[in-house]
This record gives C-alpha cells, sequence and structure tokens, in this order.
C-alpha cells in the first residue's frame, strides 16, 4: 500500500479548494482545507503536515509573506505555491524562498498528482540522506494545560494508557479537549510518530461515510473515479480517532463493529479483506447508556470502544485552570497578532473566573483570541469584553464597569500614546502633572522616572 501523507490546501478560491481535495483524497491522502494564510497557519500551530499548498494571491494577505512565516515555523516544510496568470515572476521568487516549486493555473488533476508526487518524492529522498524521517517523525509536543486535582487525574491516566494498545473512549462535553487529548495518548504511544487520522463523525455525509471509512474501488458507485483509501488505511500503524463517534447511523455501526473486532476491511464495491494495525481512540459528547436505552447505538460496538473509559471534566469543575488557560492563550494570539498585551486586570480575572463558560476550553480560547484582537492598551479590562461578542461579554457587562478603572485604562492609554512622557500625558489628560503622579501612584501604573 502506497503511503498516505497529510497535504494542507490554503486557498481563498472554494472550487480550487475542493478540486485538490478530490483529487488528493482519490489518490489516498488525508487533505485539510484552509480558505485564508491566517487560517493555514492557526492548523500549521496545531499539526504537522507533510506537504502545504499555498495559494500565491489571496485577498488582503501577501502568499509570500505567509510563505515565510511557514517556513519560520517549519523550516523544512514542503510548500508548492498555486500561482495565476501573470505571477509567474512571483512564484518564482517564491522558490528563492524556499518554496518547492509551483503550479500555474489553470491546472489538471494529471499535472497536480504529478507535482504533489515529486514534492513527496524529494521529501521521502530528504529522509533517506537523514535530514528528516518520512512517516516517523517527531510531533510538535502536545500540551494539556492544568493545575486543577480533575485533570491531574486524567493526565495521569493519559500517562499509563498511552503505552499500551487499549482501546481508549474519552468523554466529556463539547470543548473540554477531548481531541487534544486524543493526540495526547497518540504522542506518548508505540504508534507516536505513525499516522494520527481524526474522524469527525459530526461533519460526515451519511451516504460516503463508509467510503470516507473503507475505502473505494473505481467504479464502484457513480462518481468514483478512481481507487481511494479510507481512514482505516490511511491510519494503518497509527491512531484512528473518532470524534463524535455516537453520530454515525446504526446501519456503519454494524460495519465499524466488526472493522473493530476483526481489525480488517473491505473497500466499497471489493470483496478483498485488507487487513489494518490501528490503535482506536473514540469520543463523545452524549450519554452512551442513554444512547443504547433509545436504541441509538449498539451496545456490543459501545462494549468494544469503552475498554478505558476517560472522562474530561468541563471548565465550570476545574476553575484552577481558566486564568492559566486564559494567560496561555493570550501568549499565543499576542504573538500570532503582533499585540503587546501584558495581562489582564483584576475586574477581568475576576469575571474570566466567575463566568461559567458553558462553551468550555473552546470558548475560551475564542473569548481570548478575539479580546486580543480589540485590545486597546496592554492590559485588557473589562471593558473590552465589549467587543468579543460572546454570551460571556454579555454576562460579564451586566455588572458595571466601576468609574476608577474606567480611568485607570484611560491614563495607560494616554500614557502608551505619548510614551511616557507625563508632561504631555497631563495636557491631554486637562491635568497638572502633580495630580498626573498621584493617580500613576494610586492606580500602580509603572512609568520612567519624572523628567528633568
Amino acid at each position: 500500500m502506497e503511503h498516505s501523507y497529510e497535504i494542507l490546501v490554503i486557498d481563498d478560491d472554494a472550487f480550487m479548494r475542493d478540486a485538490c481535495h478530490q483529487t488528493l483524497t482519490r489518490h489516498g491522502h488525508n487533505v485539510t482545507l484552509a480558505k485564508s494564510g491566517s487560517q493555514g497557519l492557526a492548523l500549521l500551530e496545531k499539526s504537522l503536515f507533510d506537504l502545504i499548498l499555498l495559494d500565491l494571491n489571496m485577498p488582503g494577505e501577501d502568499g509570500l509573506f505567509i510563505l515565510a512565516e511557514i517556513k519560520d515555523m517549519e523550516p523544512e516544510a514542503t510548500v508548492v505555491m498555486i500561482s495565476g496568470y501573470g505571477s509567474i515572476e512571483t512564484a518564482v521568487q517564491a522558490i528563492k524562498l524556499g518554496a518547492f516549486d509551483f503550479i500555474a493555473k489553470p491546472f489538471t488533476p494529471e499535472e497536480l498528482v504529478k507535482l504533489v508526487k515529486r514534492a513527496l518524492g524529494n521529501r521521502r529522498l530528504g529522509a533517506k540522506n537523514g535530514r528528516k524521517q518520512d512517516i516517523k517523525r517527531e510531533p510538535r509536543r502536545i500540551e494539556i494545560i492544568s493545575k486543577s486535582p480533575a485533570m491531574a487525574k486524567v493526565k495521569e491516566m493519559i500517562a499509563m494508557v498511552a503505552p499500551t494498545d487499549t482501546t481508549v473512549l474519552l468523554q466529556g462535553e463539547s470543548g473540554t479537549g477531548k481531541g487534544l487529548a486524543a493526540r495526547r495518548l497518540h504522542e506518548l504511544s508505540k504508534q507516536r510518530g505513525y499516522p494520527f487520522i481524526a474522524v469527525d463523525c459530526g461533519t460526515l455525509v451519511k451516504t460516503l461515510f463508509e467510503s470516507e471509512l473503507f475505502g473505494h474501488i473505481k467504479g464502484a458507485f457513480t462518481g468514483a473515479d478512481s481507487t481511494q483509501h479510507g481512514k482505516f488505511e490511511m491510519a494503518h500503524g497509527g491512531t484512528l480517532f473518532f470524534d463524535e463517534i455516537s453520530n454515525i447511523s446504526l446501519e456503519i455501526q454494524a460495519k465499524l463493529l466488526k472493522a473493530v473486532e476483526d481489525r480488517c476491511i473491505s473497500k466499497v464495491g471489493d470483496h478483498k479483506v485488507v487487513r489494518v494495525d490501528v490503535r482506536l481512540i473514540s469520543a463523545t459528547n452524549r450519554d452512551p447508556q442513554q444512547a443504547i436505552a433509545k436504541g441509538l447505538f449498539r451496545e456490543d460496538l459501545f462494549f468494544r470502544l469503552n475498554v478505558v473509559s476517560i472522562h474530561l471534566p468541563s471548565l465550570r469543575d476545574r476553575k484552577e485552570d481558566i486564568l492559566l488557560l486564559a494567560n496561555h492563550f493570550l501568549k499565543v494570539f499576542c504573538q500570532k497578532q503582533g499585540k503587546a498585551v501584558e495581562g489582564f486586570s483584576a475586574e477581568a480575572m475576576k469575571a474570566l473566573t466567575e463566568y461559567n463558560w458553558p462553551g468550555n476550553v473552546r470558548e475560551l480560547e475564542n473569548t481570548i483570541e478575539r479580546l486580543v484582537v480589540f485590545a486597546r492598551g496592554n492590559t485588557i479590562a473589562l471593558p473590552d469584553f465589549a467587543y468579543s461578542n460572546t454570551f460571556f461579554s454579555e454576562t460579564a457587562q451586566k455588572e458595571p464597569v466601576r468609574l476608577e478603572e474606567m480611568e485607570r485604562q484611560h491614563i495607560i492609554k494616554v500614557m502608551a500614546n505619548v510614551d511616557g512622557n507625563k508632561t504631555r500625558a497631563a495636557r491631554l489628560l486637562g491635568i497638572d502633572r502633580k495630580t498626573l503622579r498621584i493617580k500613576l501612584k494610586k492606580y500602580q501604573i509603572p512609568c520612567a522616572e519624572d523628567e528633568a
């Protein structure tokens, strides 16, 4: 079986993304799509890719800048530029900056496949020369950030279970980090460095689910123009992660049960049996026992998947981790957005810890990203929450902002705008220097010594 590679396509053109996805998945590759450079960079922060297809011209984004960012993150990343008419000279410049090659629009599926094979072949050659491993490579370390007793137990269980081949079921509300836990299990396992293939059971089309899991042969159904490997084969030697497993139909559950029991699959339209070696991890945000009682989930499949169960606690049950996570996300998004935000005001920290976070860690992460984007000073304060566009902002704003906090933030902003010059700041604030010094001391605003 030929290798399956992780490929990222970054292109603002939906038609082009879809065309690349269809062509490359038919050849057994696992393809991730990004509609902008910033989205692509965010994906690169979380995952490793063997090949990146990058559009040179995207609205508001410079393809060469995105290429430079990619190379800064992953110096040995293999990048192929997608160039439009009239941008060939720029594509050549991109090669000088580290791109492997470029392909000009419009191109045929055959041309794309040929170039991708050449790029991946070059990657394999590099592996033989000792620069990189082919499939077995060191993934970026997955970190579970916490200090709460509830998460300490989770991390302990992950460390104990990961080195075994045991099938694991992760349970917990949406946004609690089940996907992160699955990747951590893979990172600590014997399968580390081999493929980690995630199947989002909530988004796959029901009629194509069987083909996605097991693959299909050419002519198996209308539109099956070539033989395609399924997720089981793509994950061979590594880990197969079923996210939100309770969403799949009973019919597919029966076929999945057989694959789980025998570790053998057959492509759609083919009777040939293929043996696969995969470690299975599943996740669900529902109560499996209730789903079984309602006839929505097979009990025998549940027992096969639930050899070891790990429950991810909600964020409201691990409030000790809220500020730890908030500061982590603050650092990540400040670096990403080029902002210099140093932390949160006391009122902001109070609001963060008192909110229940129904969307859990995912909601907190998204909220901090928006706060960084709209941050006006070097500290995030309660008034900044008005720009976060979430239920959290509405909840936080129900408590009136103290007048002193608003004054403090205004002084900080003015001082930043005048580079700490007290004379200019006092003039802009309409107060004398003595009053300003008193307020700086009162609000504990750091500043340089008085000018002579």
